[in-house]
Parts: structure tokens; C-alpha cells; sequence
């Protein structure tokens, strides 16, 4: 297990070889900051070892609270030690258990989370091999629930003026049905490009209740020779995120 900067002064607990915060972790988190900043009330659905609702947390003002939903034990655990570690106990609450069970998020029952994020795994189940480690094959792999469910849980839990970040394969065309599925207007989406001269391989899409969609540029993290982009260089110094690269 390594202790490694997140975001400002917090740092993350994670294992060497597991799972791994990443940049889309980052996107996910800053472009839900910046649809609703003065959220107090945030919730992360699939939390997995936290980093998407803490880097929420940490672009929301000091007396936000965030709620976290875990299944996988190994990332919970780390989440938990990870709360510890950094003094949240009193502003953040981590629940194991399935996202899809609507009683483990009663709250959400009077649709009082002003933010729900979500890191829903890329790849449904015979489309790819299932690593036989299990944060890995959990974290990858749709092994509880797609896309729809997590649609599904944050429009059961969003505010009627919330909004829902979600990060997703660029490619994937499950998002938007999903999103429309479970009732919830597509806002904004906005892609992410790792290197400028490559397509985007991820994407982040912001749903609420009703409004009219309006698509900011896309988000460019790397040149085309490698180099950093103004885009990663803002992110980071907005999500008090170390300055060395993004993924590549």
C-alpha cells in the first residue's frame, strides 16, 4: 500500500499494484465543482477508494459534506483509512454496500445531494478479460451494475436543481440513453483528450433535471509531442493536484 498526494494537503491510501486514482478520477471531480460550487451536500456512487468524492469535496467550500458508496471491500477499506488519515470523519461518510440497493442512501429518497458523481467501470461484462486481482476486476469490469444503474441512483438522489458528473469511454454510446433513461437532461459533455493529435478516449457528461445542453471545448491534457497543456496546468493548480503529468 502507498500514501500519495491527492489534492491540496490530503493524501490518498491505494495499493501498489491495484487500483489507482487517475486523471479521469480528476475531470470527473472538477467539472462537478464547477457545475455547482456552493453544494454542501455531495454524494459519490461506486466510490471505490474515494478519490472522485474527495477531489469533489475539495473543490466545494469547507462546510460541504460528502457521502461515499462502496461495495468492493479492499477499496473501502482504503477510503476509510484514507477519511482517517486526512481528519474527514466529520465531513465525510463512507457506506459499504451496492449502489443499486436504494436503502443504503435513504436520504436520497427526498433527493437532497446537490452533486452526485459517478466512475462507473468501461467495459460490460464478455467484452473484456476480468483480472483475477478483484479491486482491478471490479474497478474495469461491470460486475455490479453499467452505466444505467448509476443513472438510475443519482437521479433517485439528485436535488431537483443537482447535478450528476459522470465519466465514461468516449466511445461508448450507453451514456446519454442512460442518462435519459433515467429521466435526467444531458447538460454539457465534454471530451478529454490525453494527447491533442489522438481521439478522446473519456469523456465527462453533466445531467440534471431539466435545462438546455450547451457543450464547452474539449479538455486537452497532453500535446501532441507530450508536453503539458495550459488545460492540465488549470486543472491541476483548481484541484490542488500535484503538477507532474497526467496519463499519456
Amino acid at each position: 500500500m502507498s500514501l500519495d498526494r491527492l489534492c491540496g494537503d490530503w493524501y490518498i491510501h491505494q495499493l501498489v499494484r491495484g487500483h489507482r486514482f487517475s486523471t479521469d478520477d480528476m475531470v470527473c471531480a472538477y467539472e462537478a465543482a464547477r457545475a455547482r460550487p456552493h453544494t454542501l451536500r455531495a454524494l459519490d456512487i461506486g466510490a471505490g477508494i474515494g478519490s472522485v468524492g474527495l477531489m469533489t469535496l475539495f473543490g466545494l467550500g469547507s462546510e460541504a459534506r460528502l457521502t461515499m458508496v462502496e461495495a468492493q471491500e479492499v477499496s473501502h477499506r482504503l477510503a476509510r483509512h484514507t477519511i482517517a488519515h486526512n481528519g474527514l470523519q466529520d465531513r465525510v461518510d463512507a457506506r459499504r454496500g451496492d449502489l443499486r440497493d436504494p436503502a443504503l442512501v435513504p436520504e436520497s429518497e427526498h433527493g437532497t445531494y446537490g452533486i452526485v458523481t459517478g466512475s462507473p467501470p468501461y467495459i460490460p461484462l464478455g467484452k473484456g478479460v476480468v483480472s483475477p486481482h478483484p479491486q482491478r476486476a471490479a474497478c474495469r469490469m461491470e460486475l455490479r451494475g453499467d452505466v444505467f444503474d448509476y443513472c438510475a441512483t443519482a437521479a433517485r438522489a439528485l436535488a431537483p436543481d443537482g447535478v450528476f458528473s459522470l465519466v465514461h469511454s468516449a466511445v461508448d454510446p450507453r451514456p446519454e440513453a442512460a442518462i435519459a433513461a433515467a429521466g435526467l437532461t444531458l447538460r454539457a459533455r465534454r471530451d478529454v483528450y490525453f494527447r491533442r493529435n489522438r481521439a478522446p478516449t473519456i469523456a465527462v457528461w453533466i445531467a440534471g433535471f431539466g435545462g438546455v445542453r450547451d457543450d464547452p471545448r474539449p479538455l486537452v491534457i497532453r500535446e501532441a509531442d507530450g508536453t503539458p497543456t495550459q488545460d492540465q496546468l488549470d486543472l491541476r493548480i483548481a484541484m490542488g493536484a500535484p503538477m507532474a503529468g497526467g496519463r499519456g
